[in-house]
């Protein structure tokens, strides 16, 4: 299980999943707002994986000029798949934190530069001692100006690691988003609720530098 656990399934041998939808029933343990895939006229959304997702959504719910944060599951092929799935590395799926932002707030470099510089994008499916695809470093864009700048941002944080004579490749997963999954409720805002819980966010210690 722990080798297969490194490679992506193919679409052919993913679980089946359901077709009824995880929806949270509560707004967001921390800022109130509905947890819902609505979001204001004058805010962005962007969707990162940087492993467990606990510890990522709480780097970004803390963030001025963050409207609204979700865990949950994307970038696989299982609709609507349960955590006890995505776990399983049987969807496809990584562990996702859906932010919703006000560009006239928090710029998407800033975002991108907390991403960066909080995980090690370079470890492929694993993130620390979480082992398995679910646990690898994603960024799903929601427009080609997003995409357009992630990729250019990988490319400087690549310069920057190299700069530091750590030379192994960004592994980090770049596309346009697809379908976002919520998580299950005791998962949203966990470390919110569980203030003593796992974290296992840990950076390379590099500083991004846009060029």
């Amino acid at each position: 299980m722990s080798s297969n656990k490194h490679n992506l399934i193919v679409p052919e041998t993913a679980l089946i999943g359901r077709a009824t939808s995880i929806t949270p029933s509560l707004p967001h343990a921390v800022n109130g707002t509905i947890l819902n895939d609505e979001k204001p006229n004058n805010c962005s959304e962007i969707i990162l994986g940087m492993g467990c997702f606990w510890g990522a959504e709480r780097l970004f719910w803390n963030q001025p000029g963050v409207y609204s944060t979700a865990v949950g599951y994307s970038g696989g092929f299982t609709p609507n798949p349960t955590y006890e799935e995505v776990c399983s590395g049987k969807t496809g799926h990584s562990e996702v934190v859906r932010i919703v932002y006000d560009p006239l707030i928090i710029s998407l470099e800033q975002i991108l530069t907390l991403f960066w510089e909080s995980h090690n994008p370079t470890q492929g499916m694993q993130q620390g001692n979480d082992i398995g695809t679910q646990y690898r470093s994603v960024i799903y864009t929601t427009t080609p100006d997003q995409l357009t700048y992630a990729q250019h941002s990988k490319q400087c944080y690549q310069q920057s690691l190299e700069q530091q004579q750590l030379e192994s490749p960004i592994t980090t997963e770049i596309e346009p988003t697809g379908t976002f999954y919520f998580a299950e409720d005791y998962h949203q805002q966990y470390l919110s609720k569980n203030p003593n819980g796992y974290c296992g966010l840990g950076g390379t210690g590099v500083c991004f530098i846009p060029l």
